[in-house]
């Protein structure tokens, strides 16, 4: 039986196992969760928005209820924000007390947005929002690229954000800016992570479509923020926090990496019309985004500033379908960063059309510092830049060069039993180049057509799919490099699958 028939048959049975075992594994998610307050959202929803409702409309934002809005038609901020965090799956749920009138009488519309809410998992953002005179609950507003900090991430508005600001041409397009941060409380909560998007500026209100508000006024929306009774404090043992080990073995950990975001978007595209699965312990973040690979093993050493360390999970990449075969079929797995005060790789085992390498060097690592530290028994790095090796363009079947940027690595690794984990939700992995101008496919414009399907989560736990497809604009001539540079790889792996079979 051939390997690749092995990992379909593991796959089914995982996914039979988790339909199986579903009634029984709601106990233990509902025990790993630790509840959370204390929390702020500030968000702008989009700048050229808010410039059209203050000026072009001469209409007002009046934030009541706990929420208020910066100086000179600023962003808003939510506050009390309560709700949990689950340390299986680390995924942040949040809702936040507030609420937002947002009101032009001389564009005749009037809305309202309440009991405002955020979902790491999801990557996502809603909000009850009332208009003509009726509440519809849990609209989602936009998609959230969430970073490890929580702060800065960038975000998407949705079809439905363009239905309740007025003009449809605001689905799709690129939202302020969003942040939470803890405010209140004795201790330190875990935190989602990522690798950090990089942000575009907002469009310029010029460009922006004009909203065409309801001439209805509506009734102002209420709020409805749940108040969350006392929690007790979790019976876990506790212990006194000590000076930890210099050196010893890593306990868990989570590294997340988004391969080379041009590849996800080529993969996922018009060309390669294909999928992106994640198994074995691995998992994609919301919107096609970055990896997060698991269950950390290995060594540390502070002092000598060295980290070794193997994480969990698989990620496959398939693409250009003729009669039921893949002429692109590249699986990665048992990714191992080894580093030594900053420098080192990035190795992982590559299965090319069932030829299987292991331990492939497949990036240059170099971190911002030569130092590890560890905090809460916890070291965690982040912005590691990752650089193509010449193993790792013969991996990827020369579609790039080597010395070509890759997406950024992010980790944390736990030294204790029990130490709490950032939490690992993907990312954009926007540090590699989606320009197409180090000879690779190119991302410009060119995910329609192919969703990226993806299965995330362990063999023994849930399986969820991440997938979704991402609103392009008009085709451009980068667009059309990329369609050719696609015709170029199609040729290049017809001619190598003959001797991989």
């Amino acid at each position: 039986m051939s390997a690749r028939r092995r990992r379909s048959l593991a796959l089914a049975a995982a996914v039979a196992t988790a339909a199986a075992l579903g009634a029984t594994a709601a106990p233990s998610a509902s025990a790993a969760e630790v509840p959370l307050n204390g929390y702020e959202l500030t968000w702008g929803i989009k700048a050229s928005y808010r410039n059209y409702v203050a000026n072009l409309a001469q209409g007002t934002f009046t934030p009541a209820g706990g929420a208020s809005q910066a100086e000179s038609n600023g962003a808003f901020t939510f506050t009390g924000g309560t709700g949990t965090y689950d340390s299986t799956t680390h995924v942040m749920s949040l809702g936040f007390q507030g609420e937002l009138h947002i009101k032009s009488e001389k564009h005749g519309f009037e809305i309202g947005l309440s009991d405002v809410r955020f979902d790491s998992g999801k990557g996502e953002i809603t909000a009850d929002v009332e208009r003509n005179g009726t509440t519809e609950d849990d609209v989602p507003l936009a998609t959230v690229t969430v970073t490890r900090a929580m702060t800065e991430m960038a975000t998407a508005l949705t079809k439905e954000a363009g239905e309740v600001l007025g003009s449809a041409g605001y689905a799709g397009a690129e939202g302020d800016p969003l942040s939470i941060v803890k405010k209140a409380g004795p201790e330190p909560e875990p935190e989602p992570s990522t690798t950090e998007p990089a942000t575009t500026p907002p469009a310029s209100p010029s460009t922006e479509p004009e909203p065409t508000g309801s001439a209805t006024p509506t009734a102002t929306a209420s709020a409805s923020p749940t108040t969350q009774a006392p929690t007790p404090t979790p019976s876990t043992t506790a212990t006194q926090s000590t000076e930890p080990a210099t050196q010893g073995e890593i306990t868990d950990g989570t590294l997340d990496w988004g391969v080379k975001q041009s590849f996800r978007a080529y993969v996922t595209g018009p060309v390669a019309k294909g999928t992106i699965t994640a198994s074995d312990g691995a998992t994609q973040a919301f919107g096609n985004g970055a990896f997060t690979f698991s269950d950390a093993t290995g060594a540390y050493d502070t002092e000598a500033g060295t980290l070794k360390a193997a994480f969990k999970g698989a990620v496959t990449f398939e693409g250009h379908e003729h009669d039921g075969a893949h002429s692109l079929d590249l699986t990665l797995s048992d990714l191992r960063v080894n580093l030594t005060e900053g420098k080192g790789t990035l190795s992982a085992d590559v299965d090319d059309l069932g030829e299987i390498s292991q331990d492939v060097v497949l990036a240059d690592l170099s971190a911002p510092s030569p130092t590890l530290t560890a905090k809460d028994d916890v070291i965690t790095l982040d912005k590691v830049t990752a650089t193509l090796t010449e193993a790792g363009a013969k991996a990827f079947g020369g579609f790039y060069a080597a010395g070509a940027a890759l997406d950024p690595v992010s980790l944390a690794v736990a030294l204790t039993e029990g130490a709490d984990l950032p939490a690992g939700t993907g990312g954009d992995g926007a540090g590699g180049s989606g320009t197409g101008t180090d000879g690779g496919p190119d991302a410009s414009g060119s995910t329609i057509g192919g969703a990226g399907s993806t299965v995330g989560g362990d063999l023994g736990g849930s399986l969820a799919s991440t997938g979704s497809d991402v609103p392009v604009g008009a085709l451009g001539a980068a667009a059309g490099a990329a369609l050719a540079a696609g015709a170029g790889v199609v040729l290049a792996l017809r001619r190598r699958r003959p001797a991989a079979e």
